[in-house]
């Protein structure tokens, strides 16, 4: 497709805070791709349930019969194998849906540039469509009392998040930027402001916004 916006695509160690960095990044005028939820919209797919239960059986789904992904995750998680034949199924679906997020921001005069949130972006394949790419990290010890508050991860469970994704150095290589985020907010804001500086971009100023793009066109 013919794009006129630059995209960054956003990645991080596990608990650096991708999440607050998407923030920054659209107080500036980035609208939000978050490819982690597009991937719940996939997960609701009906033909994507039915190849996910004839590979694992009925033990993945919910009561409601939809998809549990805590379940799934379990499966795949350290499981070179059956983790790629879940990317198999999800990862073309899941890259549809971004290109259609990206049509709607491209025709946004309010967007000055599209933010591809992805955690497993270099994993999925997805450089070539990115800008520029930015990497989030923080001290190991900072990232687990993180993601202990969030989601009650100990050490161990960070450390089997971490196996599951590229190691930091091949990111840190691959990132045409890398901030800490070991400070508040309006540190990691003015580190950002700093960066777009660098790659001269001109933001669209936007404090306190968190624009998310809608794949129907609703904003």
């Amino acid at each position: 497709m013919n794009r006129h916006k630059p995209i960054v695509g956003l990645i991080g160690s596990v608990g650096a805070g991708k999440s607050t960095a998407a923030s920054a990044l659209a107080n500036r005028g980035g609208a939000i791709v978050d490819a982690d939820k597009l991937g719940h919209i996939v997960l609701d797919e009906p033909d994507v349930r039915r190849q996910f239960v004839a590979r694992w059986g009925e033990r993945i789904l919910k009561p409601d019969g939809t998809v549990n992904r805590r379940t799934v995750g379990d499966i795949v998680f350290g499981n070179p194998a059956e983790r790629t034949a879940l990317e198999a199924v999800v990862f073309p679906r899941i890259h549809a849906l971004e290109e259609a997020a990206y049509c709607v921001a491209d025709a946004d005069a309010a967007v000055s540039f599209i933010v591809l949130d992805a955690a497993v972006l270099l994993e999925a394949g997805r450089r070539n469509v990115c800008t520029k790419l930015l990497m989030i990290d923080a001290p190991r010890e900072l990232r687990l009392t993180r993601v202990l508050a969030r989601n009650g991860w100990d050490d161990a469970e960070l450390t089997r998040r971490e196996a599951a994704q590229l190691p930091l150095a091949e990111k840190r290589a691959a990132a045409d930027a890398v901030l800490d985020n070991d400070g508040g907010i309006e540190r990691l804001q003015a580190k950002i402001d700093d960066v777009l500086a660098d790659w001269g971009w001109s933001p669209n100023r936007r404090d306190g916004h968190k624009d998310e793009v809608d794949i129907h066109g609703r904003r």
